[in-house]
């Protein structure tokens, strides 16, 4: 395990029987980026090989399990249709594509990150996310890729970007909750509780935030007493009847119409306001309209 010495993103654990994989920029609430991706499936291949590993739990440091794509490391990227010179200028990689060059770009860039996302998915062992705080916009692709999803009650979970900004590059949405709360929260990016998360089956468990640790710490420790091979029979069922109902095919189209979404005038908009006031004032500036963020299932 080498590589764990130089890792800058993720903290990698193995005690009874348990990887504990923690997504380590507390500073940025744990938003995605390249090299955080890249960690993660490397540690989520290794959770996979190690004999004594029976199951993994991906949680965050800090405040927060995340908080979403970390936008401010694109937001040298020039608008869409700007040019590939000006792109690979702001970019500063000529030899290599460009993500925001052309469409096509924006879709190889999503389908890398979507590929990193979903190696949850393919290895063999189940996977918990451990979700307190804010779980947000690319902290839901994580966090609903992962076998079971357990929630501290007060936790706040959603995808407020679809207001302005595209749809989610990987959707597990309709498979946890149907097309009708699928649709609800994502045609218009309100937020959900954890405990409300739970009654409508983006999550298998809320629990007060005060025991969530203790509550995943149980929950692992149960899957951890099943051999291993059990555990991927029935992981590897679950997931192929998803194949069968088109998840996976889903996926791709999910990406390309995040892409066509990143072409709308409300996400250039947004751009243009990040650029110029800075990601917290331009989301506040979106999000302002819409006044409480909360749906609150009856």
């Amino acid at each position: 395990m080498k590589w764990l010495e130089s890792t800058q993103c993720i903290q990698f654990a193995v005690a009874d029987g348990v990887a504990t994989i923690t997504l380590n920029r507390p500073q940025k609430r744990n938003a995605l980026n390249r090299q955080l991706m890249q960690e993660l499936r490397q540690a989520l291949l290794e959770a996979d090989d190690l004999v004594a590993v029976h199951c993994v739990v991906i949680q965050g440091a800090g405040t927060d399990f995340c908080s979403g794509y970390d936008l401010v490391d694109y937001k040298a990227e020039p608008p869409a249709g700007a040019g590939e010179a000006a792109a690979v200028a702001a970019y500063d990689a000529a030899q290599y594509r460009v993500p925001s060059a052309s469409h096509d770009n924006d879709i190889w860039r999503m389908e890398h990150n979507q590929a990193d996302i979903f190696t949850v998915m393919d290895i063999h062992k189940p996977v918990i996310a451990k979700v307190h705080g804010h779980c947000l916009a690319g902290g839901t692709d994580l966090a609903f890729a992962c076998d079971l999803v357990v929630v501290a009650d007060d936790a706040k979970l959603g995808f407020p970007a679809t207001r302005s900004q595209g749809s989610p590059p990987s959707h597990m949405w309709t498979y946890l909750v149907g097309p009708q709360w699928a649709k609800r929260l994502l045609l218009t990016g309100d937020l959900i509780r954890g405990a409300d998360a739970a009654r409508i089956g983006l999550a298998v468990q809320s629990v007060p935030a005060a025991t969530l640790d203790e509550e995943v710490a149980a929950l692992a420790r149960r899957l951890a007493l099943v051999d291993p091979d059990i555990l991927a029979v029935n992981k590897r069922v679950v997931n192929m009847a998803m194949e069968l109902m088109g998840a996976r095919t889903l996926q791709r189209f999910a990406v390309e119409n995040d892409a066509r979404g990143h072409q709308a005038k409300s996400n250039q908009a947004f751009r243009a306001d990040m650029a110029q006031m800075g990601f917290a004032a331009a989301v506040r500036k979106r999000d302002a309209p819409f006044g409480d963020p909360f749906v609150k299932p009856n």
